[in-house]
């Protein structure tokens, strides 16, 4: 078993995830450097995500990829450009995919289709899609009502959720509300290594002094195109 991620950042809600001979692609939007081709290209497996149909996590460029692709996992609200349908496994809200090479459990989310929770080699990995605590400044009180309450009615299904790898939005345009999310996705779950996505500025965050589980929780906040990271477990 190979104890190396090895994490490389796209834009927004886009990573590719390497560990060992394998490679997950989560909501690919671009690549303008071209990086997916050459990452893939001597990989055994290779998996796609793309977690609802916006035109930020979702392009159907992916289909491109399907001579080294094993799987997709693609959430129900995409319904055009789909991939090969021999390769393509559609993911409702709250179902499990399984296979003797990989698990792929669904959660719902607060903006438009799921989020991902996978099981591989051992290894435990969330992707959160749009999953995040919305909570926007100058938002009618109904709104902001409405964005707390769905993000902690769904957040309930996951408690203690155990991830050796998250990522979640830390959105700087949420301004001082922009890691309410993950505050309290990491308060009700167990995080080993924190990737903060969704943030289109690269502003960087850091981990406030009274953050939960602080001394347990590692962070990476990429700051570039391309940018990489090691988790080593």
């Amino acid at each position: 078993m190979n104890n190396t991620a090895k994490i490389t950042y796209l834009l927004n809600s886009g990573f590719v995830l390497e560990i060992n001979d394998w490679a997950m692609i989560f909501d690919y939007y671009k690549d303008d450097n071209n990086l997916v081709p050459e990452i893939i290209k001597d990989k055994k497996e290779v998996y796609f995500f793309a977690s609802h149909v916006h035109f930020d996590h979702f392009n159907p460029k992916i289909n491109e990829f399907s001579d080294k692709v094993t799987k997709y996992f693609i959430s129900y609200d995409i319904k055009n450009n789909l991939p090969p349908k021999d390769k393509t496994i559609i993911l409702e809200e709250y179902v499990t995919y399984e296979d003797n090479s990989i698990l792929v459990k669904s959660f719902s989310s607060t903006d438009e289709g799921i989020s991902f929770y996978i099981e591989k080699d051992g290894w435990k990995i969330f992707h959160a899609g749009d999953f995040n605590w919305w909570h926007w400044k100058g938002d009618t009180k109904e709104n902001i009502a409405f964005a707390r309450n769905g993000f902690k009615k769904q957040l309930k299904r996951m408690e203690n959720l155990q991830t050796d790898i998250a990522f979640f939005p830390v959105d700087s345009r949420l301004e001082e509300f922009w890691d309410l999310g993950a505050r309290e996705f990491c308060a009700h779950t167990s995080v080993k290594n924190l990737i903060t996505m969704h943030n289109m500025s690269h502003k960087l965050w850091t981990m406030p002094e009274d953050f939960p589980n602080k001394d347990k929780i590692s962070v990476w906040c990429p700051r570039f195109t391309g940018d990489t990271h090691i988790i080593k477990r």
